[in-house]
């Protein structure tokens, strides 16, 4: 076996990096998982996850992991309420069974029927526990954030801001869109698409956010008009994740000295760049349990390559960072997991940069795709008659 008596070490604790190390270890390779956060517990999951069945599925599937998944879905999470600026609504999900609401702003001659395939969501929070607890004991690092690391032998030494280091003979990053190992594989840069998103959390929203918890049923919420987006959904927790989309220039924040602690600051900036949209979004902004993260969309350019190395690689957004408007981002990282694990320890390659030479081939072809057509979703999303035509498509489909 290539990684026979060698030590993997994988940097970033999220989906792809955690099932990475369950899918090693199912073949009894030495891997650690070294993760910044200092327990499971301290960082608050984003939005949740919808698995597709040629990437994310394949993904529990092939990990024993598909079961326990199924345990801790969220059945109505992934249904659709498609309102305009003014909360008015203009199409319901919650009373169709077979749309899924992933990408169908952007069809093909296909996509009427991959449109009505399941695709269960699930809590990050959740998914993260299934695959921590798939992992050994001994397998998480926590309080990990990576510094740098130095070749030695035939494999690098990795350190840590908590001061210590380690020797590993294969390192792989899945350590997300800001990566530390990517410089180390790739100097290329990513591009700003354009697009800057305001991520919102409200806890405890049934009190906080009252009436647009109420409106969401327990699914999502889709508001579109004036070339701008609110998309909100609600969380097994309780709480109320909000995202305000809008084209801006990439340095606006960082140029109008936003601060994103201040809550009432990003209130003022929401009535002025939201300036058309009801007052009834305001309550999105009222309480004190309110918490901001910015989150300007950046991505690698298409066309993309590097010179694979036999000791570091890169999988997940790491290696193909890209906006969430086709939801590819976690599914491409948990297929990135699948198919590098099997590469690594299937024998039919004869070294180890020959098997990460291969899947980097496969890794970026498939991006490449998932980017276009993310691209493309983010402009339909952006574009002025973006409600009509989302309307009209989920029209059609209720319809066929």
């Amino acid at each position: 076996m290539l990684l026979e008596n060698k030590h993997v070490a994988i940097v970033g604790g999220g989906m792809g990096g955690l099932l990475l190390a369950r899918l090693l270890q199912l073949q009894n390779i030495n891997v650690k998982v070294y993760e910044r956060d200092l327990n499971s517990k301290v960082r608050v999951q984003g939005s949740p996850l919808d698995l597709h069945d040629d990437s994310g599925l394949i993904a529990m599937e092939k990990g024993g992991l598909l079961d326990e998944f199924y345990k801790n879905i969220r059945p109505n999470a992934s249904k659709a309420r498609i309102v305009n600026q003014n909360l008015e609504l203009k199409f319901d999900e919650h009373s169709i069974t077979k749309i899924s609401t992933e990408e169908i702003i952007n069809p093909s001659k296909d996509s009427l029927q991959d449109i009505s395939k399941p695709r269960p969501e699930i809590d990050r929070a959740e998914l993260r526990a299934i695959l921590l607890h798939s992992l050994r004991t001994e397998t998480m690092v926590w309080d990990s954030q990576f510094l740098s690391m130095e070749k030695e032998n035939n494999g690098w030494r990795l350190f840590f801001k908590n001061g210590i280091n380690t020797y590993a003979d294969l390192v792989i990053g899945a350590d997300g869109a800001n990566s530390k190992i990517r410089p180390y594989v790739s100097a290329l840069k990513p591009i700003y698409s354009g697009i800057t998103m305001i991520e919102g959390t409200i806890y405890n929203a049934k009190k906080n956010a009252p009436n647009l918890f109420e409106f969401s049923k327990g699914g999502k919420v889709l508001a579109l008009g004036n070339e701008q987006t609110i998309v909100y959904g609600t969380k097994g927790d309780g709480s109320l994740m909000f995202l305000l989309s809008s084209k801006i220039l990439e340095n606006w924040i960082s140029e109008n000295d936003l601060d994103f602690k201040d809550n009432q600051k990003i209130f003022e900036w929401f009535k002025e760049i939201y300036q058309d949209w009801s007052s009834d979004w305001h309550e999105l902004f009222m309480s004190e349990e309110l918490y901001f993260i910015p989150r300007p969309q950046y991505y690698f350019s298409q066309n993309q390559s590097w010179e694979t190395q036999e000791n570091v690689t890169i999988i997940g957004d790491a290696a193909h960072r890209m906006p969430p408007f086709a939801g590819k981002g976690a599914n491409l990282a948990m297929l990135d997991a699948v198919e590098l694990a099997d590469f690594l320890t299937n024998n039919q390659f004869s070294d180890l940069k020959t098997a990460i030479s291969h899947f980097e081939k496969r890794m970026l072809e498939r991006a490449a795709e998932a980017l276009e057509n993310t691209l493309k979703n983010g402009e339909k999303l952006h574009a002025k008659d973006a409600l009509e035509k989302l309307v009209s498509i989920f029209n059609q489909i209720a319809k066929s």
